[in-house]
């Protein structure tokens, strides 16, 4: 029997717990990707509040990448003893810290956004070794692993995408193809930090026509698996789902990650709309799935995890109104109610 409250030994990677903070962008992080007090007050609040691994917000692996504001970044050495403070403060609770390496979209010169089909190959390159270039800065950082951001439509995921990708380069047509940029990063951080836990979220489905579908996200995590991939957090696109009640329709994203389990031997997490332990606990019993990975419930409730192991509450306070995304620092409207 799995409990949600027994240690996990992954590869590159222990967590004291199966509870995963899911990458959630502040977006507070100054223009340069710097970050300060606000910052380290919420990881520090998210870490004391019990939960076994924290994934950092959208971080860009580019400098000039303009895509939203206030992203964090990983993309110059100048940042690395800020970062090394954020991992530190996050370790402090014996907590795993690992941050996610993203793009937004690519910029030229002159800063206007090139489209994944106007990239040439040597910009597809260049892009490759700016994920793998941030990865060692997140080792040197003292994070134990990384997370290649994609999904949600973001750069890497409407790259893999064929409603997007019409690329007749390497790096466009097939699948393996279309694939074979997230194949390059694996293998790029794998061979130059190899002490680091590699991740991937990715889209179950991209749930729009001509999309990735989610016969072609399996046919991708096969790939990733094949090379090496540590773990693989599913999601999608459109995933912060309204009206989420617990025990009536929790786990959107459960039924493909389980399926994903039967075609691969990784361990996966899945995110998607988790709101009591009791659904969590059958979830992870009923199926291979290693992880549960939280947003908006930890949004509201910071310690939840701890509330969980100490059974003063069993359920998410967390009614997805989705109103925190539209809040400085994405803070839960009704506060911190405990």
């Amino acid at each position: 029997m799995k409990n949600i409250f027994e240690a996990v030994e992954l590869n590159n990677l222990r967590v004291k717990n199966r509870l995963v903070r899911s990458a959630t962008c502040e977006g507070i992080a100054a223009l340069d990707g710097s970050i300060g007090d606000d910052t380290y007050e919420i990881y520090r609040e998210l870490a004391k509040g019990g939960v076994g691994t924290i994934i950092t917000g959208f971080t860009s692996v580019a400098t000039n990448d303009f895509y939203f504001g206030g992203m964090m970044r990983l993309s110059d050495n100048k940042l690395i003893p800020q970062y090394k403070k954020l991992v530190e403060i996050i370790h402090a609770e014996d907590c795993a810290a690992i941050s996610q390496l993203a793009l937004g979209a690519f910029y030229d010169k002159n800063f206007v956004e090139v489209s994944e089909n106007n990239l040439s190959t040597e910009n597809v390159r260049e892009i490759i070794k700016m994920f793998v270039d941030a990865a060692i800065r997140a080792e040197l950082c003292g994070f134990d692993g990384v997370q290649i951001h994609a999904a949600h439509f973001f750069f890497l995921s409407r790259f893999i995408s064929p409603l997007i990708n019409h690329r007749t380069d390497e790096f466009g047509g097939s699948t393996a193809n279309r694939a074979k940029i997230l194949l390059d990063i694996l293998n790029g951080i794998k061979t130059s930090a190899p002490r680091l836990h590699v991740t991937i979220k990715i889209n179950s489905s991209d749930f729009t026509s001509s999309g990735l579908e989610e016969t072609e996200s399996l046919l991708i995590c096969k790939l990733l698996a094949a090379a090496g991939i540590d773990s693989i957090e599913v999601s999608g696109n459109g995933t912060s789902v309204g009206g989420i009640k617990a025990g009536v329709n929790e786990g959107y994203f459960a039924n493909f990650a389980a399926r994903l389990t039967e075609v691969v031997s990784v361990p996966i997490i899945c995110v998607g709309g988790w709101r009591s332990r009791q659904v969590i606990e059958k979830f992870l019993n009923d199926s291979k799935i290693e992880l549960i990975s939280l947003s908006r419930p930890l949004v509201r409730e910071p310690d939840l995890p701890k509330k969980f192991l100490s059974g003063s509450s069993d359920v998410s306070k967390c009614v997805s109104c989705n109103a925190c995304y539209r809040t400085p620092a994405h803070r839960c409207i009704f506060g911190r109610r405990r």
